[in-house]
């Protein structure tokens, strides 16, 4: 029967990545049209931009080979080790790890990473239950890699998976994306933005790019994506009148992008990297753990080899 990955984004590609590698047959369901999940992007004016996760770091051995793969193929490039931190009137300096950007958007690593995998685009699962099944077809197990309230909704209340994943909220938040004529800010790599009513973080996206594009991508509050969330583009104003408050810039964009995303992450972490029930329904993402890309891959890297050694033959 093999697995069924449900969830198509870094999590539930890794995950597939491994169960492949293994010779467990595989089938990884997306209910979008593109691989990525919060990692996809949008094509504007002829370029991607990053609308989802601004960056990501990289600590874990076997992530840093996936990345290295990536970097030589170039597809993923250093950027920057320090960003600015935008509060009150001033502007402060967060040195941290080195963060990584992606020349043709964040999408594109899960992309590769899916090379050579049975993915399924625009396929809607409705349920899964114990057994388990998906949909009312039996599987040898089955991966949620997706938050916690979306897993929920598949799973019913009364599965043993479902207190696992009850009980955690998750953050909305609104990205607006915004192209100028000319770069009017000064060199700003991306700023955290502390107590603010409308943004939590600004990012250039052509400095991330690398192509110095007159782009920037802005993270809006949990309450302004709650307030706005049945018109996103609502959002805009509230979020150049921002722009113009914390970096000057006082010129019309020439076009914006707005997108919501319900899940955008979650409060506080888990020790876990991920669940597995003994009925076989695993779950994955970066819930698991602290909210990170790199997170989110080794979440569905580490369920993935758990499924072998329980699918293996003895």
């Amino acid at each position: 029967m093999g697995v069924v990955v449900v969830g198509a984004g870094i999590a539930g590609t890794a995950c597939a990545v491994e169960l492949t590698a293994a010779g467990v047959p595989v089938r990884l369901l997306e209910q979008a049209g593109e691989v990525g999940g919060r990692m996809g992007g949008h094509v504007v004016a002829g370029r991607p931009v990053d609308l989802g996760a601004a960056y990501f770091t990289v600590r874990d051995p076997d992530f840093e080979q996936v990345v290295r793969r990536w970097e030589a193929a170039g597809l993923a490039r250093p950027w920057t080790t320090e960003l600015a931190v935008l509060r009150s009137g001033t502007r402060d300096r967060a040195p941290g790890p080195q963060r990584w950007a992606a020349p043709g958007g964040l999408g594109g690593l899960v992309a590769e990473l899916a090379t050579g995998l049975t993915v399924e685009l625009g396929h809607e699962v409705r349920r899964v239950g114990p057994g388990p099944v998906v949909d009312g077809e039996p599987a040898d197990a089955v991966v949620l890699a997706m938050p916690d309230p979306q897993a929920l909704r598949l799973l019913g209340p009364d599965h043993p998976a479902a207190a696992r994943a009850a009980g955690r909220e998750w953050r909305p938040a609104i990205a607006v994306a915004a192209g100028w004529p000319a770069r009017e800010w000064a060199d700003l790599p991306a700023a955290f933005v502390n107590d603010h009513p409308v943004l939590t973080m600004i990012a250039d996206d052509g400095d991330r790019r690398g192509d110095r594009a007159p782009v920037l991508v802005a993270h809006t509050t949990a309450d302004v994506a709650r307030a706005h969330e049945a018109d996103p583009d609502g959002a805009i104003g509230l979020v150049l009148d921002a722009l113009r408050e914390l970096l000057g810039v006082h010129t019309p964009p020439m076009w914006t992008l707005a997108h919501h995303w319900p899940y955008a992450s979650p409060d506080g972490t888990r020790d876990e990297p991920f669940h597995l029930t003994a009925d076989g329904i695993g779950l994955a993402g970066d819930g698991w753990g602290s909210p990170r890309v790199e997170t989110a891959w080794r979440s569905g890297h580490l369920l993935g080899r758990a499924l072998v050694e329980r699918l293996r033959p003895s």
